[in-house]
């Protein structure tokens, strides 16, 4: 057997009505849609969201405030205290290591270092961002930051 020998099961297909085309085809003249009418126009009837002439939901509700700002440059936060948990002494932590250790999602996000809590080791960081008070932190305890990676 092969594709050009297949077809549909017998009585499985029909064709399809044509209608208005004169009255011996039983579908002449109205075309099936019963007298005058909204219904019997071309492109006639209530389009989507016509509620009877109750105010539709849509123009019920009201807009949403502000705007999303299609420039707006999201990064992971990663704080000192989670690099202290995950890291030894002397290793550098930049997106692939992030990733390894299961801090971030993906190695290529972008990636903001902050500073809550507290950093005794000294790593080499190699990231997008990294805040003041983080810089302090981990420049204080030895380390060192390189920006961006």
């Amino acid at each position: 057997m092969e594709i050009k020998d297949l077809k549909p099961a017998a009585g499985s297909t029909k064709n399809r009505k044509r209608v208005g085309r004169g009255p011996a085809s039983g579908t002449g003249k109205t075309a099936g849609r019963g007298l005058n009418g909204q219904k019997s126009r071309a492109g006639g009837g209530k389009g989507a969201g016509f509620e009877g002439g109750q105010t539709p939901l849509a123009r019920r509700l009201p807009k949403l405030p502000g705007f999303r700002n299609i420039n707006r440059v999201e990064y992971v936060p990663v704080n000192v205290s989670r690099l202290e948990a995950k890291y030894e002494a002397g290793e550098t932590v930049d997106g692939a290591t992030l990733k390894a250790k299961g801090i971030i999602k993906h190695s290529d996000d972008l990636v903001k270092v902050l500073g809550d809590g507290e950093i005794t080791k000294a790593l080499t960081v190699k990231v997008d961002k990294v805040s003041a008070s983080a810089r302090a932190k981990i420049e204080a305890a030895g380390g060192k930051v390189e920006e961006p990676c």
